[in-house]
């Protein structure tokens, strides 16, 4: 079957959308020099709400627009952050993953104008972020720190910064690369210090499932780790069910000898309550062991501390 001659590409019209959609067509036209690319750019409910996420369906958000333009047939390709796409309810029919891209870093950053690590803030210190996954983690490992509700992409929120909004910062390091923001980067946080979010670091490509076309020109830009990577990430919180204010976290990681392994935590909001699994997958395929770490949380309570959190 013959290459499409133009792929219309769909995505947020955020400079950090922008800039991934570019990495996709900068992949792209290296693999297939003859396809030409088109953005279509929509701003999503979620970039026009600043406020509580809960109250517009939570991550569905980000995606909504964007699916709604790929399943309208006004693009062929859309590009996600699989963290941004939920996982506790099926892609939208008719749509279907064709490839996750390579992972970046899945880390977060910490910036701060004085140059201070995490450890060395003082008392009171308020950090912008909205993010209940770092709050609850904030709370566990540094509580006399103070959490301020900030949304918005990076460039705004560093815009609130410096305007006195916050004293510090939390973004996601793979975020502050694809602006190439690197420079304000005062602490890269260790996944031990701070577990990243549920798919962080990779770029999904989504396409209608009746266009094979597309789907054949853009599946050789798939990484096989990072497939397996979100596959059993995303298994796990599709079984964990938690909404978008249960601060979930955790990240699979293929070995370079090819073993699978996954760690997730499930917080209370405080902090005060963290439940931990760490599951290597053997003989199991990565669906299999994400739902294998959900049952474990599941075991130590996991469902009635998110259902527990009002949403």
């Amino acid at each position: 079957m013959s290459a499409p001659e133009l792929i219309r590409i769909v995505s947020r019209s955020s400079p950090m959308a922008l800039a991934q959609v570019e990495r996709v067509r900068a992949e792209l036209a290296a693999l297939h020099p003859g396809i030409r690319t088109e953005v279509v750019p929509v701003t999503t409910s979620g970039d026009r709400w600043m406020g509580d996420l809960a109250k517009l369906g939570g991550k569905g958000a980000f995606t909504k627009e964007v699916d709604a333009a790929l399943l309208a047939g006004e693009a062929d390709l859309a590009v996600h952050c699989v963290k941004d796409v939920p996982a506790d309810r099926p892609l939208p029919a008719g749509t279907t993953f064709a490839a996750f891209l390579k992972r970046d870093d899945i880390r977060d950053a910490l910036i701060h104008p004085g140059g201070l690590t995490l450890d060395e803030l003082p008392a009171g210190t308020r950090i912008g972020t909205s993010s209940v996954r770092r709050i609850a983690q904030l709370a566990a490992s540094h509580p006399e720190l103070e959490c301020v509700p900030m949304r918005g992409n990076a460039g705004r929120r560093m815009e609130k910064l410096a305007a006195g909004d916050a004293d510090a910062l939390l973004l996601a390091v793979s975020g502050l690369e694809r602006i190439d923001r690197m420079d304000v980067v005062t602490e890269i946080l260790s996944v031990e210090a701070m577990c990243p979010p549920i798919g962080a670091g990779i770029l999904a490509l989504q396409c209608r499932e009746d266009d094979t076309r597309t789907i054949d020109a853009v599946s050789g830009l798939g990484d096989p780790q990072a497939w397996r990577e979100a596959t059993a990430e995303r298994m796990f919180l599709h079984v964990l069910q938690g909404h978008c204010n249960s601060p979930i976290a955790g990240y699979a990681r293929c070995e370079r000898g090819g073993d699978l392994s996954l760690r997730a935590r499930v917080f209370t909001p405080d902090g005060k309550t963290v439940l931990n699994a760490h599951e290597w997958a053997g003989p199991l395929d990565p669906a299999t062991l994400g739902t294998s770490v959900a049952v474990t949380l599941l075991r130590q309570g996991a469902r009635e501390l998110i259902d527990s959190i009002a949403h």
